[in-house]
């Protein structure tokens, strides 16, 4: 798969492969052209605990997303295009901060419309002496070309697995092959995991190469989840972790549609899908206590750390 800049210019870099010509200025389903877009470049704590453990993530907030989910928390960058332009040295420059801040990797969220960039600033980032763990934070909704292509550049997949159903998908994130792309990316991404010798994690227990699977629980979607897990038992069964996350927190768009959405996810909704986790037999699983609810996980996009020198 073609990751040169000439890439934008007939993009078909997510599976929207919508065609357009980010480098001349148009924008793609991504709502993002062909210039570098970040939020935000700062110290991130509420990761799962291999990820942020107590020094924290080096979270990166790139602008833009292929997908268009109605609940989604980062919409200020997801769908209204928040963000400051960079170029792909500032970007290296900004992982050599994050390592100097203590962080235990670089975090990089729903980054892969921007994969050339990426790969670049990678690179530069590693010749420059970067030694910490990339880590590629993403929907789940990728080409499984481009995970093929990102085999040697990520370290550890943070990847969600939002929906089995594929009407579901496209009632609310307008994606109905969601289910199948993100089962076949996900095969892709155990299967480099195998060709690099399986997870591994330091002695404090940050991971060093993995794969964290993420399920956010929807209100009146517990079939759904439970769903969900099966599909990704029966792809990776322990080869990878998962996060069963109970943290939804309806947005303005959602509490004005009313329906389903509208609400929390109840303590019983939550307790079905972990059991059934459990008889599934996930061995490494992350969960959270009642009371996560908050719009505290989502973080000020400020443009904190995205202004700086270039590495040179």
């Amino acid at each position: 798969m073609d990751l040169s800049f000439s890439a934008y210019e007939h993009c078909e870099l997510c599976p929207r492969r919508c065609g357009v010509n980010r480098a001349a200025g148009e924008k793609g389903v991504c709502g993002e052209t062909a210039q570098l877009m970040v939020a935000r470049s700062a110290l991130h704590f509420w990761e799962e605990p291999p990820i942020s453990g107590e020094a924290g993530s080096g979270t990166i907030f790139f602008s833009g997303c292929p997908l268009r989910c109605i609940f989604c928390q980062n919409h200020e960058i997801s769908h209204e295009g928040a963000g400051l332009p960079v170029t792909p040295a500032r970007l290296a420059q900004m992982m050599l901060e994050q390592e100097a801040r203590g962080a235990l990797n670089v975090n990089l969220v729903t980054p892969l419309h921007f994969a050339p960039h990426i790969v670049a600033a990678v690179a530069a980032a590693r010749q420059a002496g970067l030694s910490i763990p990339i880590v590629c934070n993403t929907s789940g909704y990728e080409r499984p070309e481009l995970v093929d292509a990102l085999g040697d550049v990520i370290d550890v997949w943070l990847t969600d697995f939002k929906y089995a159903d594929p009407l579901l998908a496209g009632r609310l994130s307008g994606a109905c092959d969601y289910p199948v792309t993100a089962a076949e990316s996900l095969k892709r991404m155990v299967r480099h995991l195998r060709r690099r010798g399986g997870a591994r994690t330091s002695e404090d227990g940050r991971m060093l190469q993995g794969i964290i699977v993420r399920h956010l629980v929807l209100p009146g979607h517990a079939d759904d989840s439970c769903a969900v897990l099966d599909l990704v038992w029966d792809i990776c069964g322990n080869d990878v972790d998962i996060s069963v996350m109970n943290q939804y927190t309806p947005n303005a768009r959602c509490r004005e549609r009313g329906g389903e959405l509208a609400r929390t996810v109840e303590p019983d909704e939550y307790e079905l899908v972990l059991d059934h986790a459990d008889d599934l037999g996930f061995e490494r699983m992350w969960w959270q206590e009642s009371g996560t609810v908050s719009e505290s996980f989502v973080p000020a996009f400020d443009y904190s750390g995205v202004i700086g020198p270039e590495l040179e």
